[in-house]
């Protein structure tokens, strides 16, 4: 059995190592920040420390066969329940928004683990790791990865509008190239959804979009990156 001042350290620990990266995700106003990491990696913690030890004074008895690390292992499995909530998918644009803070859920969980089982250099080698992956690394995602970056723009309009009207004003563009088209019809309104190539500069981009509201039969622009 663990001692009270073991238990103490583990749970401590746990909680050190999901609040250091729950607070990253806090920093980015993501739902799931400090405290559910918190939450998430110290219940790990306990769940482990129960799988391990807290059936040693029946395991050893005769005709009695458990398995301590099932009870572990459904922490691996239970906490895609969390981190599905967390996931959002803006049916608008068609983007997928928290699959970071899905990831950073299931890893918290996995240090939360670790470190009731003991392993605190693992847990403490994977805490600034994930930190890294999390904080460090997005400046240079930023800088090398944003020409790969997708733009979409929004594009709302009366019902009736012409098919000339349209293509002159939005596809026929010898500046911004459309790559992908999807629209549909909202009662009075039609939708565009156009995906344009990435390579563009922020002045080219603004004054596309500033011609556009300058035509009547278009109520709305907006532009995203993705």
């Amino acid at each position: 059995m663990l001692s009270w001042n073991e238990i103490i350290l583990r749970l401590s620990l746990a909680c050190l190592f999901g609040a250091l990266i729950g607070l990253e995700r806090e920093r980015k106003n993501w739902a799931a920040g400090l405290r559910t990491h918190m939450m998430v990696c110290v219940g790990a913690c306990l769940i482990m420390m129960v799988s391990a030890f807290g059936f040693s004074d029946i395991i050893n008895a005769e005709h009695i066969n458990l398995d301590p690390s099932r009870i572990a292992a459904q922490v691996v499995s239970g906490i895609g329940f969390i981190g599905a909530g967390t996931i959002i998918f803006q049916k608008q644009d068609s983007t997928i928004r928290g699959l970071t803070t899905a990831a950073g859920l299931w890893t918290v969980a996995a240090i939360g683990l670790a470190t009731g089982g003991g392993m605190y250099f693992a847990a403490a080698a994977t805490t600034i790791i994930a930190i890294i992956i999390l904080w460090a690394l997005k400046p240079l995602e930023l800088t090398f990865l944003k020409k790969y970056k997708q733009h979409s723009l929004k594009i709302i309009t009366n019902a009736n509008i012409s098919n000339s009207e349209l293509f002159n004003k939005v596809f026929n563009n010898a500046v911004i190239k459309i790559q992908q088209i999807n629209f549909n019809r909202a009662g009075e309104e039609l939708i565009f959804i156009c995906m344009i190539e990435s390579n563009l500069n922020e002045m080219q981009i603004k004054s596309f979009i500033e011609n556009l509201r300058t035509a009547t039969f278009i109520k709305e622009v907006t532009f995203t990156t993705q």
